[in-house]
């Protein structure tokens, strides 16, 4: 079973930093793509940061310049975020297009349970 599990938010001023981290485990054939979502209360998922196959990255508006998506390993990425402000505070969730052994031809998505970023004004 493929999971992705993260780790490292918590509560933070504004102008602190975080380290997001998120570790993917289970019988995995190849990861295609990993990145974060965010979702703060009364609003839609958003995409904040994705790195994909070759390296290529894309970042929303919003965080460029402040946050920095990177891959560790081979089923490992973070998300260094930096002058954060009260805005960034939602609930962030790692995200990842995963090829599994039982089905290696295609690719599925597979979520974090989320953790939880405040940054306090």
């Amino acid at each position: 079973q493929v999971q992705l599990v993260e780790s490292g938010g918590g509560l933070v001023q504004a102008g602190g930093s975080l380290r997001l981290s998120c570790v993917a485990s289970g019988r995995i054939f190849s990861i295609n793509a990993m990145g974060w979502y965010r979702q703060a209360p009364g609003k839609q998922r958003e995409l904040v940061a994705v790195l994909t196959s070759g390296d290529r990255t894309n970042y929303v508006d919003s965080v460029k310049g402040r946050f920095t998506i990177s891959r560790d390993n081979a089923k490992n990425t973070s998300l260094q975020m930096n002058s954060l402000l009260p805005e960034d505070t939602a609930v962030y969730y790692c995200y990842a297009k995963i090829r599994p052994y039982f089905d290696y031809v295609r690719e599925y998505e597979y979520w974090g349970q989320g953790t939880q970023v405040t940054v306090s004004s």
